[in-house]
C-alpha cells in the first residue's frame, strides 16, 4: 500500500513468525535487503520505499487494532522498531478494514489506532459507502501524482513532554537547537547557522559531506540529550531545518531521515515542527509566519506543502504541551497477494 507519501508491505501480525529476530529477517528477504537497488524484494530503493506494517486486534483501551511500524533498511541488514512512520499510518485503518479485524461504516469509517513503537494513539477516518473502502475521492497532497480518497488523521495530546530536555532552546556544537517530541523526536535547526539556505535540493543537501558531518554530531549529543541514549544506530531523532517561507506557507523545510534528505516530510515529523514553530523562544518562532486566528499552519517542503492543524496548551507547572494535532493524507491499495522471499542463507558448510 501506499499511505501519504510512503511506500510498505502491511501485513497481519498472525501471518508473521512471532519471533522478532525471525520476522525481522524474513522481512529482510522480503524487501531484499540488504542491496542498494533491492532487486530481489518489494523494497523501492529508498527508506520512503522500504517500509512494513505489521498490523493485529488490539486489546488496549480505546484502540480498535495494534500498527508496529518497522523500517527495514535499504543498504544493510537492519530492521527498526525504533520510531513511528505517520505516512504508513494513513493506510492501517484501510487495511484493517480490508482484513476484517474492524467492521466498515455504511458511508465513513473511524478506527482507532495503537501504535506499538511509542504507545501512542491516533483515530484514522476514510470514506467506506456500503461497507467497502474506497480509495478514490479528491484529496490531493504533495509528492503524490493524482488524487484520492482523504484520510483524517487526528492524534490526541500525548503523555510524554513536548520538549524533552526541559528547554524552549538548547545550543549543540555552537548551534541553537530546539528539541520536540510530538510523536517523534525531532530537532530543529534554522538552516542559516549551518551555513545552508534550506532552499536546497534533497541531492544538493545529501552531496554537501561538511553538513552531513556537522548533522550527524547534532544529532548524537541531540539524542543524548532528548533522553534517547545512543543514536548512533537508530533514526531517531530526526532533524528538520528550517527557513523562511517561499509559497505562502508558514516554514520551508528540509527534513533528514537520518542521512538521506526527505523528499517531502513525514507526518510526524511535520506534528514536531507545527508544535515548536508555536513555542515561545524556539528556534523557529522567528521564521514562522503563522495565522493568529487559525490552527492550520501550511509546511512548505522539497515536493509541495503539507497542511497540519496544531494547538498547544500549558501543562500544570506552565511547560507547552500539544494539545490538538490532526493532518489529511491518503492512501491507496496498490496489490494484494501472496509474496515469495528469496531462500534464507545457508549456514556455511551446509549440504545443498
Amino acid at each position: 500500500m501506499r499511505g501519504g507519501t510512503s511506500k510498505g508491505a502491511y501485513f497481519l501480525a498472525a501471518d508473521l513468525p512471532a519471533d522478532p529476530d525471525v520476522r525481522d529477517e524474513l522481512l529482510l528477504r522480503v524487501m531484499g535487503s540488504p542491496d542498494e537497488r533491492q532487486i530481489d524484494g518489494l523494497g523501492g530503493a529508498h527508506p520512503l520505499t522500504s517500509k512494513v506494517a505489521v498490523v493485529s486486534p488490539s486489546s488496549a483501551p480505546g484502540a480498535d487494532v495494534d500498527y508496529l511500524f518497522l523500517q527495514v533498511a535499504v543498504d544493510r541488514a537492519e530492521v527498526s522498531g525504533r520510531q513511528n512512520c505517520g505516512n504508513i499510518l494513513a493506510g492501517v485503518g484501510p487495511f484493517a478494514v480490508e482484513r476484517g479485524l474492524v467492521p466498515a461504516g455504511e458511508d465513513a469509517t473511524s478506527v482507532r489506532i495503537r501504535m506499538v513503537n511509542s504507545g501512542d494513539l491516533a483515530t484514522a477516518t476514510f470514506p467506506t459507502p456500503g461497507g467497502r473502502v474506497d480509495y478514490t475521492g479528491e484529496a490531493r497532497i504533495s509528492g503524490v501524482p493524482g488524487t484520492a480518497a482523504a484520510v483524517v488523521l487526528e492524534f490526541p495530546a500525548g503523555a510524554g513532554k513536548l520538549l524533552p530536555t526541559g528547554n524552549a532552546r538548547d545550543v549543540i556544537d555552537g548551534i541553537p537547537v530546539t528539541c520536540v517530541d510530538n510523536g517523534m523526536p525531532t530537532v530543529l535547526i534554522a538552516a542559516g547557522e549551518l551555513k545552508v539556505t534550506g532552499y536546497e535540493t534533497p541531492k544538493d543537501l545529501e552531496d554537501d559531506l561538511a553538513l552531513a558531518e556537522r548533522l550527524r554530531e547534532i544529532r548524537l549529543a541531540a539524542g543524548r540529550l532528548m533522553g534517547l541514549g545512543d543514536v548512533s544506530d537508530t533514526t531517531v531523532p530526526k532533524l528538520t531545518l528550517l527557513a523562511p517561507p517561499r509559497e505562502g506557507g508558514a516554514i520551508c523545510t528540509r527534513t533528514f531521515i537520518p542521512v538521506r534528505c526527505h523528499t517531502s516530510i513525514g507526518v510526524l515529523g511535520a506534528a514536531g515542527v507545527a508544535a515548536g514553530l508555536r513555542i515561545d523562544g524556539g528556534v523557529g518562532a522567528e521564521p514562522a509566519e503563522l495565522s493568529p486566528d487559525s490552527d492550520r499552519i501550511r509546511i512548505e517542503h522539497p515536493t509541495g506543502f503539507l497542511d497540519i492543524e496544531s494547538s498547544l496548551g500549558t501543562t500544570p507547572d506552565g511547560l507547552p504541551r500539544a494539545r490538538r494535532t490532526a493532518v489529511v493524507r491518503t492512501a491507496r491499495k496498490i496489490f494484494d497477494g501472496t509474496v515469495f522471499p528469496r531462500a534464507a542463507a545457508r549456514p556455511r558448510g551446509g549440504h545443498r
